[in-house]
């Protein structure tokens, strides 16, 4: 599990960077667009119109784009936080994943592959021990009649 962890952390924080320059390139438009409609407004002789589409178009636009940059916030702090095995990052991560399983399809993808890892028990120790290995499962028996620490003598 301990790989699955850190491809799901490399994929969110991919997939957050991505969505957060899509928020930027939303600012970026909004901002050309509310120039030409106000451009255009004005150049039509409609004052008026001028006054409240360029301030509506560019109002919108940053709503957009503030929220997509809001989106990717957590899905690259949960990302990091899986990379670095802290153990607040499977429930952010989990909630994250849920909300990808509505990005279709390559969130949907995401959600899906983050719900199975994060899941697991196995995950769920890793990142409570801070990503220290566990201990066997089954510890190696010192045959009888033989001191701790070395083999027997023959072999």
């Amino acid at each position: 599990m301990r790989e699955h962890v850190k491809i799901l952390g490399i994929l969110n924080i991919v997939m957050g960077g991505l969505v957060g320059v899509g928020g930027l390139v939303v600012l970026l438009a909004a901002g050309g667009i509310a120039s030409l409609v106000a451009m255009a407004a004005q150049d039509s002789g409609d004052a008026d119109t001028a006054r409240w589409a360029a301030p509506v178009v560019g109002l919108i636009g940053t709503g957009i784009g503030v929220f997509l940059m809001a989106l990717a916030v957590p899905s690259i702090l949960g990302g990091w936080g899986l990379l670095k095995y802290k153990s607040w990052s499977r429930i952010l991560m989990i909630i994250v994943s849920g909300f990808s399983l509505l990005h279709f399809p390559l969130g949907t993808a995401l959600g899906i592959y983050g719900l199975w890892v994060l899941v697991n028990e196995q995950t769920r120790q890793l990142l409570e021990s801070g990503g220290a290995y566990p201990p066997p499962a089954f510890p190696m028996q010192q045959p009888a009649g033989f001191p701790a620490g070395r083999p027997p003598q023959g072999f």
